[in-house]
C-alpha cells in the first residue's frame, strides 16, 4: 500500500504528463526511473529531483523500439532492485483529417502510441510475473471517448490501448493490476507534434482555454498507484470542468 519506496518507470518523462508524474511520485517517496528520447532534458529532470530529495535515474528511451523499452525496465530494476509499476505515458498526436492523407503521421501515431504501450507491457510483464506483483498504467485519452474530427487516428490508437488495458486486467490474475487513465485537454506540448497548421492553431487555442495542468493527471495516477494490493483501479477520466 502507498507510493513511498515503490520503483516506477515511466515513458514521455521529459515534459507533459509524464515529467509531472514523475515529479509527485519522486515528492512522494517512489524511485523514479524516467524514459524519453531527449537524454539532455532526462538529465536536468533527474537533478531537479534528486536536488529535492527524491530518487530518480534516466535511461534514453525512443519507445519505437521494443529493445529501448527493455533496457528502460532492465535500468530500473538495476536502481531499485526491483520494478512496481510502468507507466505508458509516451504518445503523439499529429491529428488531422483523413482527407488530409498525412499517412505517414497514421503511422507514427501507431507506432508511438500503440506499438509503445505494447513494448512496455511486454518489457514489464515477465518480471510482473515473477515477482507475482506489479502495475501497468496506459496513458489514454478522452478523445477515445468522444470521437471528433481530425482525431480518427489519434481516437483509434488510444482506444486501442483501453482494449488492451482491459484484456491484460482479465488475463493478469489476482497479482497484476492494470489501469488505464483517459486524460482529457491538458496544457502540455500536444499541439506541437501536430502538422497540419490550421488543425495545430485551434487545438492551440482551445488548450489555452479549457486546459488543465498535468499536474492533475499526476495526481491520479499516483490515486491508482497508492491503493491497497487488493484494490486494482481500473479507468480513471479526468478532463477539464469546461471540456464540452
Amino acid at each position: 500500500m502507498g507510493i513511498e519506496g515503490k520503483v516506477v518507470a515511466i515513458t514521455g518523462a521529459s515534459s507533459g504528463i509524464g515529467l509531472a508524474t514523475a515529479k509527485l511520485l519522486a515528492e512522494r517517496g517512489a524511485l523514479v526511473v524516467l524514459g524519453a528520447r531527449n537524454g539532455e532534458r532526462l538529465a536536468e529532470v533527474v537533478d531537479e529531483i534528486t536536488a529535492a530529495g527524491g530518487k530518480a535515474a534516466y535511461k534514453v528511451t525512443d519507445v519505437r523500439h521494443r529493445s529501448h523499452l527493455e533496457a528502460l525496465v532492465e535500468a530500473a530494476i538495476q536502481f531499485g532492485g526491483r520494478l512496481d509499476v510502468i507507466v505508458n505515458n509516451a504518445g503523439i498526436g499529429p491529428i488531422s483529417r483523413f482527407d488530409a492523407l498525412r499517412v505517414e503521421d497514421w503511422d507514427a501515431m501507431i507506432d508511438v502510441n500503440l506499438r509503445g504501450t505494447l513494448y512496455g507491457i511486454a518489457a514489464a510483464l515477465p518480471f510482473f510475473m515473477r515477482q507475482q506483483s506489479g502495475h501497468v498504467i496506459n496513458v489514454v485519452s478522452t478523445a477515445g471517448i468522444k470521437i471528433l474530427p481530425t482525431m480518427g487516428v489519434y481516437a483509434a490508437t488510444k482506444n486501442a490501448v483501453r482494449t488492451i488495458s482491459e484484456a491484460l486486467r482479465q488475463e493478469a490474475g489476482p497479482h497484476l493490476k492494470v489501469t488505464e487513465v483517459s486524460p482529457g485537454m491538458v496544457s502540455t506540448n500536444f499541439a506541437s507534434s501536430i502538422t497540419d497548421p490550421c488543425v495545430m492553431e485551434a487545438v492551440a487555442k482551445r488548450v489555452s482555454n479549457v486546459a488543465i495542468p498535468p499536474s492533475s493527471i499526476a495526481r491520479a495516477i499516483a490515486y491508482a498507484i497508492e491503493q491497497p494490493a487488493d484494490v486494482d483501479v481500473g479507468s480513471i477520466v479526468i478532463r477539464p470542468t469546461a471540456q464540452d
